[in-house]
């Protein structure tokens, strides 16, 4: 009898440790360990180590064990305050790598690899990423506070702009652009009278900067006035930025980073390119949409000679012996009758080649500027 009654206080007694030690938390949509770990005041690892069955991508509405780092206060996740994680983002429609990386003040590089998985399936919505601890960090404020910090602009869309740079001036998403205005979704019309929300801060600079255009026909011209009127490369359209050299800058990086990894017919990721899909990916990363196959992209943006070439520049071969363009690279360097060009080799994978080299030499066919 007495055994019993021990037995059973033992049982008691574990029961109440285990209540006091642990919490226990549902969890709801966009939830990650990171952001559970930072509600609860623990380390991810300690999740980690209460749950070791738990699945390695968390369920909706499955239960994980919170260790209770205060037995005397439980701060309950409802009670707590809302924020846009510094250490996650959910992915919304339309949103890019470029976008996402300049939003939080971050490279494209760190974000994949913060996030490897990136590099194989890409973005997709409603993905939850993790975004490194030099990200910015957004406070989400309530609906009626953030009404008194916002103001409403008024921007006429001119001649061949998109909702892209648009959105970009303002530092938001297109889709937020979109939520805004939701008879753009389908098309952008000249003319159209945009009303964004935006900073006070960010409305008295567009203000300044539109205050010294004196007509909607010369502000296309103006130096003043950021003019990325284009983002999709089609046809025969060249892609122009503003500020094209920080750009160019980071496409060239983007591409050089990919270096030392194989050849890969068909390929667009870590896992192997083809010289083609280098250049489709990198400036994919970029929001700069190009056509797929090296022919294709050698009808895009405008030829230039050779000594005109410049960084970020198309460079294009034929090397099947069949008189047309097969291969392509992006320039890098260009110095007295060189160009040095990053690309995806068959022999060699991504690499630096120049057309100094005999095979390089023979097999040229043009330059291209898709980038002014």
């Amino acid at each position: 009898m007495i055994f019993r009654f021990v037995f059973i206080f033992l049982l008691f007694s574990v029961s109440v440790f285990s209540q006091e030690n642990y919490i226990k938390h549902t969890i709801s949509k966009g939830e990650n360990l990171t952001i559970i770990a930072k509600k609860y005041g623990v380390k991810t690892k300690d999740i980690s180590d209460a749950n070791p069955d738990a699945p390695k991508i968390l369920k909706l509405n499955s239960v994980l064990l919170i260790p209770n780092k205060n037995h005397s206060t439980v701060i309950k996740p409802s009670e707590s305050i809302t924020e846009i994680n510094p250490d996650s983002h959910e992915v919304l429609a339309k949103e890019t790598l470029w976008g996402i990386s300049k939003k939080y003040k971050i490279s494209v590089e760190d974000l994949k690899k913060a996030n490897p998985l990136l590099e194989t399936e890409g973005l997709k919505i409603g993905q939850q990423i993790v975004i490194p601890s030099n990200g910015s960090s957004v406070l989400q404020k309530p609906v009626e506070n953030m009404q008194t910090l916002l103001v409403e602009v008024i921007r006429e869309v001119m001649p061949k702009e998109t909702k892209y740079a648009i959105a970009k001036e303002f530092e938001i998403s297109v889709a937020e652009l979109e939520k805004q205005n939701p008879e753009i979704k389908t098309t952008l019309p000249i003319g159209y009278k945009l009303k964004i929300l935006t900073s006070k801060e960010k409305a008295v600079a567009y203000q300044n900067i539109n205050s010294q255009v004196t007509s909607p026909e010369k502000s296309l011209d103006n130096p003043i006035v950021k003019s990325e009127t284009s983002v999709v490369v089609v046809d025969s359209g060249i892609v122009k930025f503003s500020n094209h050299s920080e750009l160019i800058d980071q496409l060239v990086f983007n591409a050089t980073d990919n270096i030392g990894i194989r050849y890969r017919t068909g390929g667009t990721s870590k896992a192997g390119f083809d010289c083609s899909g280098l250049m489709y990916t990198c400036f994919g990363n970029f929001d700069i949409k190009l056509p797929r196959t090296s022919l294709e992209q050698s009808r895009i943006g405008i030829k230039v000679n050779t000594e005109e070439a410049k960084k970020g520049d198309l460079i294009f071969f034929k090397t099947n012996g069949r008189h047309q363009i097969n291969h392509v690279g992006m320039v890098v360097e260009v110095t007295d009758e060189e160009i040095k060009f990053v690309h995806a080799s068959t022999h060699g994978g991504v690499m630096i080649s120049s057309t100094k080299e005999g095979y390089y030499e023979r097999t040229f066919s043009q330059v291209n500027r898709v980038l002014q």
